[in-house]
């Protein structure tokens, strides 16, 4: 009656041996290491890097507690932060600027744990210490910026449709398109309306000309911000990948703005760094009729810059007037790597566009042939102008190179910003906050010492008030706690302070089954039921309630993960998962326990409970 087949023993024992392998990891901790990965992409990671960084710190007479080679790079472990501090500035002046060298911390479990995939849990930003941001996306930019695109596209339309006009311009999110006459003016209404939904046309009166006015769609404004804050969080994680950060946290807060949590790192003048560069590329043609006129140039540095131009300043410092009108932005380039000019040997940079870019870039190349073409980096709202050189013929093929850079490692720069992809709107850092591994360490103190004592207060009452019955409740609700953080553990999860609530409420949660069971048992027993057939009653019939119990706590859980961000998602994992741990070590653990204990004998007066 109170007998398992032995299959059911076996299933039990095996995912205790797991839980306990994959648990093991937690309790090495982490030590100090250095992450050491190449700026290109493209390039290799392999044991001729490993061997470079092995011969830097061996030259800096710097002690490694093991180098090791992983497909992101080079991780060299350390024994204290000194020592890592000193490590990182030696690697960094023995490789040079083509190498990112930063700083990481690194599980400190055997390999072998490693070799069979047990790595610890990753800890969140209040528990490991670290960065956090909170960026805000300037989505009235990013209308502006559609207005822009389609300004240009409504210019090749028009051309294409062979309809004349003598003008297009944009004020702020509207495009102003400008006639001789009504009948131009409805052949153009008639094609921008066929090929462009999103947009409202309405007819406008612009001097003695007659004009078309261009809006966006309250729905296509809606979609626009969208795609910006969507496209901005991609390329933060692009950003973020270049730094080489482990189980980052980046997410979407609100409508306009995002969080970044960058936990685990220590330099955070690097991330804010990286983070902070909100760098767009932008190519525009320059005013050559304007810039052969001087007086036009002077009263331009004066303050009066004619309409439809912007003043800017070469490297050289020599004012050039640049058009307003964007030919082609960064959202284009699928690639960009640093190197050098083929003719001058000069630093430059290489980027690939992606189809629609190569195509306007070969359009716009081949009808302005002798003309020059003003390449601007934008960052942090203010635009230099990389370079401004003559277009001698049409570039096709979607490479494009630009040349200017002062050095290579401005080169290297633009490349990993251009690479990280463009951002579809600027952003600008509202908030920022570090947290120190001591305070994390702290948190983490607190968390396990108030988990511990529940559980110590928890057991002592149930061996108290349930006596044998109660001890095996306690032995359950370990194996539930190995079987939690084993879970987590191999998902992967990032535990944080909420987490440890988590936790600590599921261990809470958990030892009610056993008390369900225990007290069925007793009643079962006050009822005039033989021990045996009392256990077995009690088991059989308590079932129903914890299911009923749990599920409607599931529910709750799953309702928290689908609407809840951040924190409450890691609450409501460590719930959920927990319900279920639960739910195998009070019912099939325990049992497994108590039928081992009294299912061999045959006449069983007396249980302990």
């Amino acid at each position: 009656m109170n007998r398992f087949p032995l299959w059911k023993y076996i299933v039990i024992g095996v995912a205790l041996v797991i839980a306990f392998v994959y648990t093991l990891p937690n309790f090495f901790g982490e030590v100090p290491a250095v992450q050491v990965m190449p700026v290109r992409t493209t390039e290799k990671v392999d044991t001729a890097l490993m061997e470079r960084v092995e011969a830097a710190l061996k030259a800096a007479g710097l002690e490694s507690a093991g180098v090791a080679l992983d497909p992101r790079g080079v991780r060299a472990r350390f024994a204290d932060t000194e020592t890592q501090l000193k490590a990182r500035d030696a690697v960094q002046t023995a490789l040079g600027d083509g190498y990112t060298v930063a700083l990481n911390l690194l599980p400190a479990s055997p390999g072998w744990l490693g070799a069979l995939g047990a790595l610890p849990m990753n800890l969140g930003l209040d528990l490991r210490g670290g960065v956090h941001f909170l960026l805000q996306v300037d989505m009235p930019k990013a209308l502006e910026k559609a207005a822009e695109r389609y300004q240009g596209d409504i210019r090749t339309l028009l051309r294409e449709k062979k309809v004349r006009y003598t003008g297009i311009g944009r004020e702020d999110t509207r495009v102003i398109v400008r006639f001789r006459d009504d009948g131009q003016r409805d052949e153009a209404r008639r094609a921008i309306e066929s090929a462009y939904s999103d947009l409202i046309v309405d007819d406008a009166q612009v001097g003695e000309e007659r004009a078309l006015v261009l809006s966006l769609r309250k729905e296509a404004q809606t979609k626009t911000q969208e795609f910006a804050l969507q496209q901005n969080l991609t390329t933060l994680r692009n950003r973020v990948n270049e730094l080489g950060v482990a189980e980052p946290v980046i997410q979407q807060q609100g409508v306009d703005r995002i969080v970044v949590q960058l936990p685990g790192v220590q330099d955070t003048a690097k991330a804010k760094e990286i983070l902070g560069r909100t760098a767009t590329l932008e190519i525009r043609m320059v005013d050559e009729e304007r810039m052969q006129d001087t007086a036009a140039i002077e009263a331009a540095m004066a303050g009066q810059v004619p309409f439809g131009a912007e003043l800017y300043q070469e490297r050289r410092g020599q004012p050039l007037l640049v058009r307003k009108a964007v030919v082609l932005t960064g959202e284009y380039i699928t690639d960009a790597q640093p190197g050098f000019d083929s003719q001058t040997s000069q630093p430059a940079v290489h980027i690939n566009l992606d189809g629609r870019g190569a195509r306007i870039f070969k359009d716009v190349t081949r009808e302005n042939v002798g003309k020059r073409m003003a390449i601007l980096l934008i960052e942090k709202g203010k635009a230099e102008v990389v370079t401004a050189p003559v277009i001698r013929e049409e570039i096709g093929g979607g490479r494009v190179q630009i040349t200017g850079m002062d050095s290579p490692q401005e080169a290297n720069d633009v490349a990993l910003l251009l690479r990280a992809g463009a951002l579809a709107a600027p952003m600008e850092i509202v908030e920022e906050r570090t947290v120190g591994p001591s305070l994390g360490a702290d948190n983490i103190e607190r968390g396990k010492n108030a988990t511990l004592i529940g559980f110590a207060v928890v057991a002592v009452f149930m061996v108290i008030y349930y006596q044998f019955f109660g001890l095996v409740s306690t032995l359950a609700l370990v194996t539930n706690l190995f079987l939690l953080v084993a879970l987590l553990s191999m998902l992967q999860a990032t535990l944080t302070l909420p987490g440890i609530a988590g936790i600590a409420l599921t261990l809470g949660m958990a030892i009610d089954a056993n008390v369900i069971i225990a007290e069925r048992i007793r009643e079962e027993l006050r009822n005039g039921m033989s021990p045996h057939a009392a256990i077995a009653s009690g088991y059989e019939r308590a079932w129903d309630t914890i299911l009923d119990s749990n599920i409607t706590t599931l529910i709750a859980g799953f309702a928290l993960f689908w609407l809840g961000s951040g924190p409450v998602r890691g609450f409501a994992v460590t719930l959920c998962l927990g319900i279920l741990t639960s739910m195998f070590s009070a019912v099939l653990v325990s049992r497994a326990m108590v039928n081992l204990t009294y299912g061999r004998a045959k006449r069983l007066t007396k249980v302990s409970i």
